[in-house]
């Protein structure tokens, strides 16, 4: 039979107390019954821990080691145990974040600065990474959540809905209308307008040739950038136009949307964990708190206008139906997810 705490507790109480009556009072317990326990502790391990002796019970020379190693044990369960509230408090906790590029352009701070705001010490690991090695990362249990976009995943990773992102064309403002409207603008215009757009690297350069591929329009694609930054930068100060998520452009007011005709399909965020993964406090508040921030980003996915159609991936015209773009800057070697 091993020792168990209640042993523990008990020897160091009769040799703290050097009495199993002074003892047995303090553990509210009967004295037959701690004599008792004490005997099954020392049969178990083999050896005298206690010296009855005397007036007063010492512990034994072996007695002295196991409760070192006693007391020692006692406090690292006791500090496991605040560990443990800790944690349940959100007082302290680590989370391991990972999102597509596109995202880190307009969630990673808000998320960051709210987990700040209202947890503290928690610590925070972010990193940017393309969807497959999100997903390859949660299931080697490298990363606690992903945001990503919808669609096909392995098996072991769960996606949750947070909302619905919507692209447009924008532009730098200039002389915007009085109520700061633009009119639409087809499809088909932008055929002789110079774009500016992510890198072919970016899934999101993939969704903008579908859609424009499924409107017959060859685009006049003059540059790529491969970073949102870059192209914001650009784009403020150029007359050319790009495409970007809409909340991309909420914190820049020099930048203006364009409604095209018809819109650029909508695309879904998700929140990718690992299967059967232990979801920390920490995580759980993350998740929370995600799903606070998608609510003020867009409607949520059931709720969406249905998108316009446009073809699959494997439905896209190969490179020579659609013309390579102009310039080809710090292309990266494996496509971007964002």
């Amino acid at each position: 039979m091993a020792p168990e705490l209640r042993h523990l507790r008990y020897l160091l109480a009769v040799a703290e107390q050097g009495s199993f009556t002074r003892a047995a009072e303090e553990l509210r317990i009967s004295q037959p019954t701690l004599s008792q326990q004490v005997r099954q502790l020392e049969r178990t391990l083999g050896a005298q821990l206690l010296d009855r002796s005397g007036r007063t019970v010492r512990l034994t020379d072996a007695g002295e080691v196991y409760a070192r190693h006693a007391r020692r044990a006692l406090r690292d369960l006791a500090a496991g145990e605040r560990a443990v509230l800790d944690v349940a408090d959100l007082s302290r906790g680590h989370l391991r974040l990972a999102l597509t590029p596109t995202f880190t352009a307009y969630l990673a701070g808000p998320l960051a600065a709210a987990l700040y705001g209202r947890h503290p010490g928690i610590t925070l690991d972010v990193r940017e990474m393309t969807q497959e090695r999100i997903e390859a990362g949660l299931l080697a249990d490298e990363l606690d959540l992903g945001i990503a976009f919808h669609g096909p995943r392995p098996p072991g990773i769960t996606a949750t809905a947070l909302f619905t992102e919507t692209l447009s064309l924008v532009t730098a403002t200039r002389d915007p209308a009085p109520d700061g409207s633009q009119e639409p603008l087809h499809v088909r215009e932008l055929t002789d307008r110079p774009l500016i757009l992510l890198s072919a690297d970016y899934a999101t350069r993939a969704h903008v040739d579908a859609y424009l591929t499924a409107h017959r329009v060859r685009p006049r694609v003059v540059m790529e950038a491969d970073s949102v930054q870059a192209l914001t930068e650009i784009v403020r100060h150029t007359p050319l136009a790009t495409v970007l998520p809409d909340a991309v452009t909420h914190d820049h007011p020099d930048l203006t949307r364009v409604p095209l005709n018809p819109p650029l399909p909508a695309r879904t965020a998700t929140l990718l964990r690992r299967e059967n993964a232990y979801r920390s406090a920490a995580s759980l508040a993350f998740t929370e708190l995600a799903g606070q921030h998608a609510r003020r980003l867009g409607p949520p996915p059931d709720e969406a206008p249905p998108p316009d159609r446009v073809p699959p991936r494997d439905q896209v015209p190969a490179p020579d139906e659609v013309p390579a773009p102009l310039g080809r800057p710090g292309r990266a070697k494996a496509r971007r997810e964002g």
